[in-house]
């Protein structure tokens, strides 16, 4: 029992420290992150369209930097 958990732990111990070495993205590399494809929505264009109608059928705005009021007009 004694050499199962020693083996647990060890094993969880391994596994788990190659969590902490995590390094930052240096800033010669944002470039290639900032990439279009690597974006949340994979067409912008169409991320805007929804942001657009759902700010009008809303009736607000605020957040995504739309103007205008319920009736779709900027």
């Amino acid at each position: 029992m004694k050499d199962k958990t020693i083996y647990t732990l060890s094993l969880t111990i391994g596994l788990t420290s190659g969590c902490a070495s995590i390094e930052p993205v240096a800033p010669y590399d944002r470039g290639y992150l900032a990439e279009e494809g690597m974006g949340w929505e994979a067409d912008v264009r169409d991320a805007k369209l929804k942001g657009h109608v759902y700010t009008s059928k809303e009736a607000s705005s605020g957040g995504a930097g739309a103007a205008g009021g319920g009736c779709g007009c900027n």
